[in-house]
């Protein structure tokens, strides 16, 4: 016997009165006061574009973590659509998280607001589904409007990230165009909070790279800044809240960790025991920064090797955790990778866990690195390496994917001893000499200047600059790269 449909309970024009009021610029012309009174994203400048882009027929599909800011992006893109002159009747904005909207497709959704909008055509629209993922197969719901309503814009964003990124490459390929929101970068904090007079022209330069230094007209207040980034300043809300920067673990815990490793991952993936999850992840942001091994993890967090894998696979899906690999001395890859470091992607998160650090705590160079890793985690075309051998470790190496070559060497410190004593990087200086390599990047806690030592170029530059500078250029690349 087929399984009778389920039926949705609200009427018509309940549903008509919810979308009326989700959209209160059919009425006003403008968005609601709130949104439009917080500060834009520097992600926006990326954003919006994409949305604005009409002559490709694609939708877009925004994912990122929790509480990174996604609706706030769609609302301030919103009044920007509003500014540039597109009729407020033909943007709608549809929360699918509730229930009201249970159980209607997103073809019959567009129908009900172009009726409540009292615009019975359907091109020119631009549609906004928000928390897309509470609705069962959304992305062959998504595509076949896409392909229903060529002259329309359809962008959706969800918080499971896991899960639209495994849906939106099964079943959107030519149809959607995947737009990551991470969490903040640290020039973003900076800019959020108004503190670009903190930054300054500098007069370091890197010889044959295209990178560009910044400096600072106070690097005792930039650092104080830099240490409350590391502790709370992966989120836009709460950057501005002491109330919750009291008590990071009650937000950052319940609303974002709790809710992916509980709801998200055991429902995508089939996760039985969430318990062990949850303690792996636990290990991972004590951890966060050190070398370890799947033996090593399993005896820390009490998972089976077997099933490491899969959940690192899992936390990594989730934008979580990030993996990186190691090389050796000579940056040759390993064949099998024994070893390697796992980073949290958001500083912050550790924190919530835990407790926030201060900047003398023996946990903030972990904690200088993690935060460093995160800037260049939102090039998705890089991908970062550590070297290792016998006898020594350097940070991070950028490879040439081609020659498979090293193109830098970074070492990340929170202090400002080897500005003094430069020999002592003797880890460092090996692997420039063995690999060609004539300049090499220091970071300090204050320190700032370029030191030859035998042969080879040292650029000291303090961590929090560094961090700026690593976030900045990565959104200046992705608006230089073509669409």
């Amino acid at each position: 016997m087929a399984k009778p449909k389920q039926l949705n309970p609200f009427s018509r024009e309940m549903i008509a009165d919810r979308l009326r009021f989700e959209n209160p610029w059919w009425l006003t012309g403008k968005t609601d006061e709130d949104y439009r009174e917080k500060k834009q994203r520097l992600y926006f400048q990326l954003f919006a574009p994409l949305v604005e882009e009409t002559d490709i027929r694609r939708a877009i599909v925004l994912m990122g973590p929790r509480r990174v800011g996604k609706t706030v992006l769609m609302y301030h893109t919103i009044q920007r659509l509003l500014d540039n002159g597109i009729a407020p009747e033909r943007i709608a904005f549809i929360n699918i998280e509730n229930p009201i909207y249970n159980n209607i497709g997103l073809d019959e959704l567009f129908a009900m607001a172009r009726q409540a909008a009292g615009r019975q055509d359907n091109n020119g629209w631009y549609v906004f589904f928000d928390e897309i993922q509470y609705l069962k197969d959304w992305e062959v719901h998504l595509k076949v409007l896409v392909d229903s309503y060529p002259k329309s814009k359809f962008i959706a964003s969800g918080s499971a990230a896991a899960a639209l990124r495994l849906k939106s490459d099964e079943s959107g390929a030519g149809r959607f165009t995947d737009f990551m929101l991470p969490p903040l970068t640290f020039n973003e904090y900076i800019s959020l909070k108004g503190l670009d007079h903190l930054i300054t022209a500098s007069s370091l330069v890197w010889e044959g790279s295209s990178t560009s230094f910044s400096g600072t007209s106070n690097i005792k207040e930039l650092n104080r800044h830099f240490v409350d980034y590391i502790n709370f300043g992966g989120y836009p809300e709460v950057i501005f809240s002491e109330k919750i920067q009291a008590n990071p673990g009650r937000y950052i815990r319940s609303d974002i960790v709790d809710k992916v490793l509980l709801r998200d991952l055991p429902s995508l993936y089939g996760i039985q025991d969430v318990q062990e999850l949850n303690s792996l992840f636990t290990t991972l942001a004590y951890y966060t920064g050190n070398e370890v091994s799947l033996d090593s993890l399993s005896k820390a967090s009490g998972v089976e090797k077997y099933l490491l894998k899969k959940y690192l696979e899992y936390l990594e899906a989730a934008f979580l955790v990030r993996i990186v690999n190691r090389v050796d001395d000579n940056a040759k890859r390993f064949t099998r990778a024994n070893f390697y470091k796992i980073y949290l992607t958001n500083p912050s998160l550790r924190s919530a866990l835990f407790s926030p650090i201060q900047a003398t705590d023996d946990a903030m160079g972990s904690m200088v690195e993690t935060a460093i890793y995160a800037q260049w985690m939102h090039r998705e075309w890089f991908t970062p390496w550590y070297a290792r051998w016998k006898n020594g470790e350097v940070d991070m190496v950028g490879l040439d994917t081609l020659k498979l070559k090293p193109l830098w060497a970074l070492e990340i410190k929170w202090s400002n001893r080897y500005f003094e004593h430069p020999g002592e990087l003797k880890s460092l200086l090996q692997f420039c000499s063995q690999n060609n390599l004539k300049t090499a990047l220091v970071t300090t806690i204050d320190k700032e200047g370029t030191k030859n030592f035998g042969g080879i170029n040292l650029i000291f530059v303090p961590a929090a600059l560094y961090a700026y500078v690593v976030g900045n250029n990565s959104l200046i690349q992705k608006m230089q790269k073509p669409k």
